[in-house]
């Protein structure tokens, strides 16, 4: 008798015991306490380009900016009581070396034409005649170029290595060498033309110009859902110098704040770029987030379509159907609530809902949205269907981690089109546009209204040089 009644009693407690830990494990979910909503991180791009412009199209920049006339005077006086008039020119084309990385020796070869003759007053009223000059020579000078913060070009530590040619004439009788007047008149047009404060091209213009290009906003269509984004610039960063085979290497960054614009009100113009700040990143990236919005009414039809009426076999005994899958926010979680059928074999069947958390994630191997860290409440008066469920939490977790999965990657590819053409560019001297680039989500934050979806484009920018 009191064995019978030992043994009743260990079973009895193995029951109680899981009992009390399936209880247990239901009640762990508190659907009363959501706690806040997930914060919206800002969504945000950064570009960077490490350009290396080749010697051949910086030659054919220099020689298209540097002006052809250098020196046009009339009545100027060249010492020893000669004076006359003098035309600096180019003639052909400008060179360069680089000497180290911010350095350039440029060979500049010019043409000098004109007239000298005596001062009027005593000799020079008696002899009125003029000697003409035609001249060419190729001085050689080093400078540094540099952009400036306001996207203006100037030069730095201008010197004049030599002239490069002979300029001595014979004026009525007296040899007049005009090397070392050539020699000021380069360095006091290079004083006021060339020193650091002086702002020999404004690149603003043309950066303006491709930027009005590249920077307006864009449509972006998901899975018909079109939103329109477009990017407002808070950093423009560069670092230029010269490297191997004279080459001109510029590291062009942008961070930028992506604003998401309704369909028919977007910008029409993009937004103004701002000064310019050094740039220590040499990667070849691109990165831009985009936030789209699934609202629970979507969801609710996509997992409808996915879940509804489809049965799943929780043990050998039972088997399981979900209906009426409904979404909503649970704090930083997503909530999806059901109805159940247990159908049991060996027993009366089982009804009532399920209160299902998880944290929608992305799995990049498959492209497919899925749920994680799932857990569920049973919402049930029965007794017997909240201790029935319970012992198959896990089984029935892990059939719901299975089935909950959506492939996406069909919206996905949908979406690279749109941004590739927008972000191509055209320049006078290059053409660029968006290599490999790939979509996937990057995060998800339940909101008020949907399932706020941020879409993480990465890339490379390739050049074409003209």
């Amino acid at each position: 008798m009191k064995l019978q009644f030992r043994y009743s009693l260990q079973k009895y407690s193995f029951w109680v015991v899981i009992l009390s830990f399936s209880l247990a494990s239901c009640k762990s979910l508190n659907i009363s306490n959501p706690g806040p909503l997930a914060e919206l991180p800002p969504s945000n791009s950064n570009v960077n380009v490490p350009l290396e412009i080749p010697k051949s199209t910086l030659d054919r920049i220099f020689n298209s900016q540097i002006p052809v006339n250098l020196i046009d005077e009339e009545n100027m006086e060249f010492g020893s009581g000669i004076e006359g008039s003098l035309l600096l020119k180019r003639k052909g084309t400008i060179t360069y070396t680089s000497l180290d990385s911010q350095i350039i020796e440029m060979k500049m070869p010019l043409e000098v034409k004109g007239e000298l003759g005596l001062k009027r007053g005593g000799l020079g009223n008696l002899f009125k005649g003029k000697v003409p000059i035609d001249e060419t020579f190729a001085p050689v000078v080093r400078l540094n170029p540099q952009i400036n913060p306001d996207w203006t070009l100037s030069v730095d530590n201008f010197e004049l290595v030599e002239l490069g040619g002979n300029l001595t004439l014979d004026v009525l009788g007296m040899e007049v060498d005009l090397s070392q007047m050539m020699e000021r008149q380069i360095k006091s047009w290079a004083e006021e033309n060339l020193n650091g404060d002086r702002k020999l091209v404004n690149l603003k213009p043309m950066i303006d110009l491709a930027w009005q290009q590249a920077g307006k906003a864009f449509t972006v269509d998901w899975d018909g859902n079109s939103k329109v984004f477009s990017i407002q610039p808070q950093a423009v960063k560069l670092k230029e110098f010269f490297g191997k085979n004279d080459s001109y290497n510029v590291w062009l960054g942008m961070d930028g704040k992506i604003n998401t614009h309704p369909v028919g009100a977007a910008p029409s113009r993009a937004y103004p770029l701002p000064n310019l700040t050094p740039n220590s990143q040499s990667e070849n990236e691109l990165e831009i987030e985009l936030p789209f919005e699934i609202s629970y009414e979507e969801l609710d039809q996509l997992l409808g379509e996915n879940l509804n009426g489809r049965s799943f076999r929780a043990d050998k005994n039972t088997i399981m159907t979900l209906d009426q899958l409904k979404s909503q926010p649970f704090g930083e979680l997503l909530a999806i609530t059901c109805d159940f059928v247990a159908e049991r074999e060996n027993g009366e069947d089982l009804e009532g809902s399920f209160f299902v958390v998880g944290k929608p994630a992305y799995d990049s191997e498959t492209h497919s949205l899925y749920f994680d860290d799932i857990n569920f409440k049973v919402l049930s008066d029965d007794s017997k269907a909240k201790l029935g469920v319970a012992m198959k939490k896990r089984k029935i977790i892990r059939q719901i981690e299975k089935r909950a999965v959506f492939p996406v990657g069909g919206l996905l590819e949908d979406s690279i089109g749109g941004i590739q053409e927008r972000l191509g560019l055209s320049t006078p001297i290059a053409d660029l546009k968006v290599d490999d680039l790939e979509i996937e989500p990057a995060g998800f934050y339940p909101t008020k209204n949907g399932l706020s979806v941020y879409m993480k484009a990465k890339g490379e920018i390739a050049v074409d040089w003209k």
